[in-house]
C-alpha cells in the first residue's frame, strides 16, 4: 500500500467515522463496544480493515 498523505488519511478516517455513526458494519477482528465512531475508524485503519481506498491520478 502506498503511503498516504496526512490529508488523505484524515479524509478517509472522517468518511469512515461518518459511515460507522450511521450504523455501517464495523470490520474489526475483535468485537468492540466502543461508542466513539472516530476511535473505531482509527482501529480499523490501523488493522488495515478499512473498506475504503484512495485512488491517485497519475499525470
Amino acid at each position: 500500500m502506498e503511503k498516504l498523505t496526512k490529508y488523505e488519511r484524515v479524509r478517509m478516517l472522517s468518511a469512515r467515522a461518518l459511515q460507522i455513526s450511521d450504523n455501517a458494519p464495523v470490520y474489526l477482528s475483535k468485537a468492540s463496544k466502543e461508542p466513539n465512531s472516530v476511535r473505531l475508524a482509527e482501529a480499523e485503519f490501523k488493522e488495515g480493515k478499512t473498506p475504503l481506498k484512495v485512488v491517485k491520478n497519475k499525470l
